[in-house]
């Protein structure tokens, strides 16, 4: 896959600014993204612009993250406060249109949302959501390979089974759980159930496998 060379030169900035193994897994996230765009037909430069910026404030101390957010007028909530690690994504987002020149909303989006999820995601942000889940480098997590089919079968039901897994992951462990990954969690588990819709009918035609052309 060859990259443009805007996403080329934000690879090689953000490589400076991330230990080895957390830049394997952006790349990882990058690819994977490119990956589910092409399935469901999402912009593909757009998913692999938030795929390799997606972790981009993640090598910022906690403590600093927290002056970087109040310096920038970032809302922090509660649970942040207490988990600064989630605010990666909130400033991660504003690094990407103010050091990285990213113009698009819907890239920043995908970027603030792909930790927590957000009810109501886009397409885009599914797809990152997703991919930071997935990549090839993750390891031992539980059904792993049976969401990394799922992802490109039904993506709606991918998210669902992701953030299910996440909350029980964290429950388990007595970790602190964002408000919004539970809104987020129960959100899908209506739509899944039928209770709610898309207000642009979204979840049949990003919930279609990507195989579809082969089932006919």
């Amino acid at each position: 896959m060859k990259e443009n060379a805007n996403i080329h030169a934000i690879k090689k900035e953000v490589k400076l600014h991330l230990d080895s193994d957390r830049y394997e897994h952006t790349l990882g996230v990058m690819y994977t993204a490119a990956s589910l765009a092409m399935c469901y037909g999402e912009d593909i430069e757009k998913a692999m612009t938030a795929g390799v910026l997606h972790d981009c404030a993640k090598g910022i101390p906690n403590s600093k993250k927290i002056k970087l957010c109040e310096k920038y007028q970032i809302e922090v909530t509660e649970s942040e406060k207490k988990n600064p690690e989630l605010l990666h994504a909130k400033l991660g987002a504003y690094m990407a249109v103010h050091k990285y020149h990213v113009g698009d909303e819907t890239i920043a989006q995908a970027i603030t949302s792909h930790t927590t999820g957000r009810p109501g995601m886009t397409l885009l942000e599914k797809i990152i959501y997703i991919a930071d889940f997935i990549e090839p480098g993750r390891k031992e997590i539980p059904k792993l390979d049976e969401i990394r089919r799922m992802s490109f079968q039904n993506i709606d039901q991918a998210l669902f089974t992701i953030l299910e897994n996440s909350l029980a992951y964290l429950r388990t462990r007595d970790k602190v759980i964002d408000p919004i990954t539970e809104k987020t969690y129960l959100y899908y588990k209506d739509l899944k159930n039928g209770q709610r819709r898309h207000k642009n009918g979204s979840l049949k035609r990003n919930g279609a496998s990507c195989l579809r052309g082969a089932e006919r």
